[in-house]
């Protein structure tokens, strides 16, 4: 996925903490969740993957500056498109500016304030107002906080892990998908989570839902502009919407219990099926981000 050179960037968006152990902050060591939200979600998914968690590489990035994941780069540096193509850091800020901007134009679209999430990048162990969190977690946003964390070396082992295709806009994939989340807690939506499992669960139902809201920002990231009025990103093409779905498809309940050796448990799901993690973000894609009520979805049909 290419930046546009002449885009500019705005680094202020994230809190660059890589490397300087943590945030200093007491909590309640309760875990995040890769691609999720909550406790129960979170220790499902760790047992499902053998004691990892949470989501990991989606591509190699190829030119892009060794070390910059955990080393804890100066993020003032990621100020243009071309940094973005250059620097996986600061491409990480320029999807973060892109999917911000997009949930503040939906927003306003509605006669709503988008509150933007703070963003923080990490590495090793930390604290949240989730509680504890390591590269082990994953990219997730805690709501007691309304922050999203992201270490950066977690994007290195999905590909080699789950078998994903990769393409820089599947990490797109895993952001945006992280910022639903938080548009989730915005609208009141993560208040009806809960310890539901199940390939229909209130579980499914909310991590599908993010992946739909992921897919929206895909299918108008094009539009989305900087304070100049010059797109951050250029149109996908076919072969990176199709690294992203295969991102989704990777990620899928199903998927994790069949490459950690398992018998397939649509009972024990919490995050949906490729098949469903694929559809809804084809859905978002396709629709927008009008058409992601998983809730009201009848029991059987999500």
């Amino acid at each position: 996925m290419s930046f546009r050179d002449d885009s500019k960037l705005d680094p202020s968006q994230v809190q660059d903490q890589r490397g300087r152990g943590g945030l200093g902050r007491g909590g309640i060591a309760v875990g995040g969740g890769g691609l999720g939200v909550g406790v129960i979600i979170v220790l499902l998914l760790l047992q499902a993957l053998g004691g990892g968690g949470g989501l990991g590489q989606l591509s190699d990035l190829q030119n892009q500056t060794p070390g910059s994941a955990a080393a804890g780069g100066n993020l003032q540096d990621c100020v243009t498109g071309a940094d973005a193509n250059a620097r996986q850091d600061c491409r990480i800020v320029g999807y973060v500016n892109s999917v911000q901007g997009f949930w503040t134009n939906e927003f306003e679209r509605r006669g709503r304030t988008y509150v933007p999430a703070a963003t923080y990048f990490e590495s090793d162990q930390w604290q949240t107002g989730c509680g504890a969190a390591s590269t082990d977690v994953g990219p997730f946003y805690c709501p007691a906080d309304k922050r999203v964390y992201i270490d950066l070396s977690f994007l290195d082992e999905l590909h080699d892990r789950f078998g994903a295709t990769g393409g820089s806009l599947a990490q797109g994939y895993v952001i945006a998908h992280e910022y639903g989340h938080h548009v989730q807690d915005l609208l009141g939506t993560l208040d009806q989570q809960s310890n539901t499992t199940g390939a229909q669960g209130t579980s499914v139902r909310t991590e599908l839902q993010a992946d739909c809201f992921a897919g929206a920002w895909v299918g108008q990231m094009s539009t989305q502009k900087d304070e100049n009025g010059v797109p951050f990103l250029q149109a996908p093409t076919p072969t990176q919407i199709t690294d992203a779905l295969n991102a989704a498809q990777a990620v899928g309940d199903d998927h994790i219990q069949q490459e950690s050796g398992g018998a397939v448990n649509p009972e024990t799901w919490t995050h949906g099926s490729s098949e469903q993690r694929e559809r809804w973000f084809q859905t978002g894609y396709d629709q927008g981000a009008g058409a992601c009520d998983t809730f009201g979805v009848p029991g059987g049909s999500l």
